[in-house]
């Protein structure tokens, strides 16, 4: 039989692992994939109705402050969700990545203290009913989702091997 580290309080050890993902691994690869990109790919687009590396940083910084830091938090927070994937102003490389790591240490300082016994109240976000479990599961695996979408445009505009997995 497998335990946790955290002798069986799986409700912490969920919010951890998910911690865990946004704080090292999620974030480092956009950070590693920004540093060898120019800001001309950073918000290259393959057509219009594709979505650049800087939307879905932007889409990103403010998908979890609305679902964790806002709602969880109970943090004042004024998303414009249209304004995340209409910018075409060529935000600096240095501008995302910071407003990205603040959005970031913000949610963790939500989710670090946040009680256990929350996570089965029920919120209302994006016109969504869901648990605080589940709003904790939605912005890991949606943040995870445009990771993906950034290493791949990263690979394509780079023609480079990220080398993410040595295995």
């Amino acid at each position: 039989m497998i335990t946790t580290p955290l002798h069986g309080d799986t409700e912490r050890y969920f919010i951890e692992c998910c911690r865990t993902k946004l704080k090292k691994e999620y974030l480092q690869k956009i950070e590693d994939c920004l540093s060898i990109l120019t800001d001309e790919d950073i918000w290259w687009r393959a057509h219009e109705t594709n979505n650049s590396i800087g939307n879905l940083v932007l889409h990103l910084s403010g998908n979890i402050r609305q679902w964790i830091f806002h709602h969880l938090g109970g943090n004042e927070f004024e998303r414009e969700r249209d304004k995340e994937f209409a910018e075409r102003n060529h935000i600096s490389k240095a501008d995302l990545i910071h407003q990205l790591q603040n959005s970031i240490a913000d949610v963790d300082s939500v989710l670090e203290q946040f009680p256990t016994i929350k996570l089965r109240n029920l919120y209302t976000i994006q016109g969504y009913s869901v648990t605080g479990l589940e709003a904790i599961l939605h912005i890991t695996e949606h943040f995870s989702y445009h990771v993906g979408q950034i290493v791949y445009i990263t690979k394509m505009r780079t023609g480079k091997d990220l080398k993410f997995y040595n295995l």
